[in-house]
């Protein structure tokens, strides 16, 4: 029996995967790719227990944990204007031509001159983002897309910049609620950063609680590049023995009396003093 994970362009599980080898050797990984309009549906038809997938989608009868954001880049020719900029602004694309449908960049769309006059000419034939790639590289419009699919599809002859004014795109790990198995709950718990002993011992009763956090948009630490996230650092054993040791450190400081510090002599003794005669007798 193995456990079938899928994935949206751009994700990349490597991480995952190799930590679900270390810990699961038992339990053979079938790993594949999948297109947006399938991200789910390889869910209901069973065809993977969980898919990576890019928000939004349809939840119902799903549970889902958000994982990271990717920002947004624009892509043009190598020659287009974006070349000289770090950061470029979405109404500085207004005029451009948009190689993808306006509602999938509504922040776009709603900004757009060829949307607004009603001259946008038809999309040229595409039939996958190479294609698509092809057409920017040749100067006939744009595409604003997650950092990692522009990674994923680069060229050299196009070139990438951050949009400002786009929405960050979501990963996030999707599975059928009802389907739940402890394969999911193991899986749940490595995307999490959980360590081997936790994971098995906690991811059964997290996994409401972690869905639960998605919904309140709770997420893991932001990666652009498309990569998984640093899991969070886990808290070592000896945390709580020294939490312990200087919470009694600094109750019994607080219970000592105060001691006044002495300041007169040692009775019996005295301060010594200069002979002046020696002195007279060294200046001779």
């Amino acid at each position: 029996m193995s456990f079938s994970i899928a994935f949206v362009a751009g994700v990349t599980p490597t991480k995952w995967t190799r930590i679900w080898g270390d810990r699961r050797p038992d339990v053979p990984l079938t790993v594949f790719r999948t297109e947006m309009v399938e991200q789910i549906a390889v869910l209901h038809d069973g065809l993977a227990e969980v898919s990576l997938v890019r928000l939004p989608i349809d939840e119902t009868n799903l549970s889902v944990i958000n994982l990271y954001n990717e920002i947004p880049v624009v892509v043009a020719s190598k020659d287009h204007a974006i070349d000289q900029a770090e950061t470029v602004l979405l109404a500085d694309l207004a005029g451009e031509h948009l190689l993808q449908n306006p509602d999938d960049v509504p922040e776009w769309r709603d900004i757009a001159d060829e949307v607004r006059d009603g001259n946008r000419r038809p999309l040229p034939p595409m039939r996958d983002l190479d294609e698509t790639m092809e057409q920017v590289a040749a100067g006939v419009g744009i595409l604003i897309v997650p950092h990692s699919i522009a990674r994923l599809y680069g060229r050299k002859d196009v070139v990438s910049r951050p949009v400002s004014g786009v929405a960050d795109t979501q990963i996030a790990l999707a599975w059928i609620t009802r389907e739940t198995t402890e394969d999911i709950e193991e899986f749940i718990g490595i995307v999490r950063g959980r360590s081997r002993a936790s994971s098995r011992t906690d991811a059964g009763a997290s996994v409401a609680a972690d869905a639960a956090a998605s919904a309140d948009g709770e997420q893991l630490e932001v990666r652009s590049d498309g990569r998984p996230p640093k899991p969070p650092r886990k808290p070592k054993k000896t945390d709580k023995a020294k939490a312990a040791a200087k919470a009694i450190r600094v109750a019994a400081a607080k219970a000592k009396p105060a001691v006044r510090k002495r300041t007169e002599s040692a009775p019996g003794r005295t301060r010594p003093t200069k002979n002046p005669n020696k002195s007279k007798g060294r200046g001779h």
